[in-house]
């Protein structure tokens, strides 16, 4: 990447000239919606485009190279969450990944399939609490949450009928945190108990390994989209294989060197993988507790924010469940495959233009 491109990105007239074209669709999104943006919601939008445009730099890109389809719907959710991405601790985050896109061939005018970077959004632990607390439908307080060990005392809550005994929690602070207990108290004064285990997380780690495998032909094709039928079966076996190694190792998986291509480093390293689990083990509780919130895009960019399911055409080169920050090592590995990805895909659709 050169030095002319990442002094482009962050260019500071660029910054301006970004931030006076998308703030002012913002703002008139949010008021066709009958939303006067606030000030906090201005801070907020302003923040995100300053990593959006470090993000950008650090790529060796720059806002030209980015597909912008998204950029607005991007900034109005920030603004309708109120989620501050420069916030201690992080509230909301930024990735990039490679998508498919059709567009017109300059030299012969036919359409072709090329790739274009896009921006993705991603929601931090405190984030996920913010969000709970604003617009959890008839919430009242959402108290802090219990992060309960191996070592704890622990009794679950009883039922009988509509009455609830509460449960019990003695902190002696020892081992793996194996639940979160999210308090939370409703305006009508009752209060309810939301749990998430330690297992459940498996699923979520299942689901970035999957999707990690969207190009992998363990050598059996060049890539995927040059597979012949036949290879193409052989490989969604070889999948189908690994998966189910990989449930069977539970987060034993995490260790296994076989499985390293398909997991990020914050999923594997020692010193953050207890953090991502308790994210995890914290964002699955709160998704499920009903929210109402008043710009529908907000509503649909949560909903999505956990990457519950991704296209075909998206490729997850980037490892979009980072949440801290990549060596720089990590970060050349992966370029150079999104570099390989990308003209790969755009020879193949040239060829099949």
């Amino acid at each position: 990447m050169s030095n002319e491109k990442k002094k482009t990105g962050l260019s500071a007239p660029i910054l301006a000239t970004a931030v006076n074209k998308y703030l002012p669709l913002v703002e008139k999104e949010l008021e066709g919606n009958s939303i006067q943006m606030s000030s906090y919601a201005r801070q907020c939008v302003m923040s995100a485009m300053v990593q959006i445009n470090r993000l950008i730099a650090d790529s060796g890109l720059a806002w030209g190279d980015l597909d912008s389809s998204n950029l607005t719907d991007m900034l109005l959710t920030i603004a309708g969450w109120e989620l501050n991405p420069s916030a201690m601790p992080r509230e909301v985050y930024f990735t990039l990944r490679n998508k498919k896109v059709k567009q017109v061939d300059a030299g012969s005018g036919r359409t072709v399939e090329g790739w274009k970077k896009m921006l993705e959004i991603g929601i931090e632990g405190d984030g996920n609490d913010a969000i709970l607390a604003r617009f959890g439908r008839n919430v009242r307080t959402v108290h802090p949450y219990w992060a309960v060990r191996e070592g704890d005392g622990f009794e679950y809550p009883a039922f009988n009928g509509l009455e609830i005994t509460p449960p019990k929690w003695q902190p002696k602070g020892r081992g793996k945190i194996v639940r979160v207990v999210y308090p939370v108290t409703y305006t009508d004064g009752h209060t309810e108990y939301h749990i998430g285990e330690r297992e459940d997380v498996l699923n979520n780690l299942m689901a970035h390994i999957s999707n990690n495998m969207m190009n992998a032909t363990f050598g059996i094709a060049p890539d995927r989209y040059k597979a012949s039928p036949e290879q193409k079966k052989q490989i969604d076996a070889a999948k189908k294989e690994m998966m189910k190694k990989a449930r069977e190792l539970g987060f034993g998986v995490l260790d296994a060197e076989e499985f390293e291509p398909f997991i990020s480093p914050a999923w594997r390293s020692d010193y953050s993988r207890e953090a991502m689990i308790l994210r995890k083990m914290r964002n699955n509780v709160v998704k499920k507790i009903p929210k109402d919130f008043a710009i529908p895009r907000a509503a649909l960019a949560f909903a999505e924010s956990e990457g519950g399911a991704y296209s075909e055409n998206v490729i997850e080169a980037d490892f979009a469940e980072i949440g801290v920050t990549q060596s720089a090592e990590e970060q050349e590995r992966l370029a150079k495959l999104n570099e390989e990805m990308a003209k790969e895909g755009g020879e193949n659709a040239a060829d099949k233009g």
